[in-house]
């Protein structure tokens, strides 16, 4: 019997540089999630000529729970602000 092979697991080194492509392929996002949440300021990224350059410490600090949290509240001050005017 064959057994299927599941993606490579990669690790995140936090000095190294990222581009674009790898961090969305990281983060396993979309890439225009990637560009999106780059361009908000959720992901600190340098541009260099046309294309990001991304930290691993900063992909690291996304995949963090204390990243979430911080999402996570965020999204809830906006859902409560737009809903306050319903009620």
């Amino acid at each position: 019997m064959k057994m299927k092979r599941g993606p490579a697991i990669m690790e995140i080194k936090e000095n190294e540089v990222y581009t674009h492509e790898e961090a969305t392929a990281l983060l396993k996002l979309s890439s225009s999630t990637t560009t999106r949440m780059i361009k908000k300021g959720l992901i600190r990224a340098a541009k260099v000529g046309k294309q990001y350059r991304i930290l691993g410490k900063e992909l690291l600090r996304i995949l963090s729970p204390e990243f979430e949290d911080k999402v996570g509240k965020a999204y809830n001050k906006a859902r409560n602000w737009a809903h306050k005017d319903l009620n």
